[in-house]
């Protein structure tokens, strides 16, 4: 096997053991949120709605915060509307624009989630840092910067 060769099995493995932490956390989270009646992508969801302190997401934007299609972001768009979590605002500027926000109801949801979703990514990272396939990798994650106040609540779109 020559050099390059390593290089790709490397990042093969690292990748497998990225892959591996992710499936953990996942499912630890889909446990925990069950008690709150939601799932990873729906929290995901609530989660970046939650943190546009009362502006709203483009419909895109809110697309590539849950790493979803367009068409599955408009299909969870809709279930998590006909619960009452969020609802719909049609731009004023560009009528083919939609954003989306949370109702109070889902603010009241996702506050309820937070501590349930806190304590459920601690445990499962507390269980990869046991297995000494995955520590490396979480103790690159405690090592990360978090961004500053100014970035974390930058906005991208107007209300």
């Amino acid at each position: 096997m020559g050099i390059g060769d390593d290089a790709v099995e490397v990042r093969a493995q690292g990748w497998r053991t990225l892959a591996a932490l992710h499936g953990l956390i996942e499912s630890e989270l889909e446990r925990g949120l069950a008690a709150v009646e939601l799932s990873v992508v729906e929290f995901t969801v609530l989660d970046a709605l939650s943190r546009q302190d009362g502006w709203h997401m483009r419909m895109q934007q809110l697309a590539r915060a849950a790493a979803l299609s367009p068409s599955a972001t408009t299909r969870l768009v809709t279930r998590l509307e006909d619960r009452g979590l969020l609802t719909r605002i049609l731009c004023a500027d560009d009528r083919r624009g939609i954003y989306t926000e949370l109702t109070p109801s889902g603010r009241a949801l996702y506050d309820r989630a937070l501590p349930v979703h806190d304590e459920a990514l601690e445990r499962a990272l507390a269980d990869a840092a046991d297995r000494p396939e995955l520590a490396p990798v979480v103790d690159a994650l405690h090592g990360v910067a978090l961004p500053s106040p100014a970035l974390a609540g930058a906005r991208t779109e107007t209300p």
